[in-house]
């Protein structure tokens, strides 16, 4: 039985997400795969969808309705693969006792805030060049396990040499688990 992949999109949602298709590509063999639109779980509805309006109504409500709405709906461990704010989502909910067995969180925004990391196996990941990228003297303080890649910005996860790195370091975890 393949081990449970939850996939969690940027505040986009699906709208923008033509690039998740490519992580599928990869990964769809190996996990059996479980995927939430950021916007449904958090309930974002904008009558106009700019960044600005979905930035608004994420940090209003939507990134505490999405942390609630995940933990209800996934009970059982899984891993778990983020982007942006929906990275943010996996984060939080992580620290409110999401059942992960590991999480790879993609630029994930305003987790600097946080005191402490989560229990789980998690992985921070962001471009040199995103303004949202915490500081290493947080992730030594709260213990996290940041990566940072050189020349990307913050949508970084959605470059195809980016996507290929990150599915084969799952494929690899979950290879390394059944030999």
């Amino acid at each position: 039985m393949a081990e449970k992949l939850v996939v969690i999109s940027d505040k986009w949602g699906a709208k923008k997400g033509l690039w998740i298709a490519s992580y599928f590509g990869y990964l769809q063999q190996y996990y059996d795969i479980v995927f939430h639109d950021c916007q449904q779980l958090g309930n974002v509805d904008v009558s106009i969808s700019s960044e600005e309006n979905i930035d608004k109504a994420f940090r209003e409500k939507g990134i505490d309705r999405a942390v609630s709405n995940l933990i209800k709906k996934e009970t059982q461990k899984a891993h778990y693969l983020a982007f942006g704010a929906g990275a943010t989502v996996a984060y939080k909910a992580s620290l409110k006792g999401l059942p992960a067995k590991s999480i790879t969180a993609i630029s994930a925004t305003g987790i600097d805030t946080e005191e402490e990391t989560a229990v789980s196996d998690i992985q921070l990941i962001y471009g040199e060049c995103d303004k949202s990228k915490p500081s290493l003297k947080w992730a030594q303080r709260v213990g996290a396990n940041l990566k940072i890649v050189p020349n990307f910005g913050h949508t970084l996860y959605s470059d195809e040499k980016i996507i290929s790195e990150v599915s084969l370091e799952l494929l690899e975890n979950i290879t390394k688990k059944v030999i």
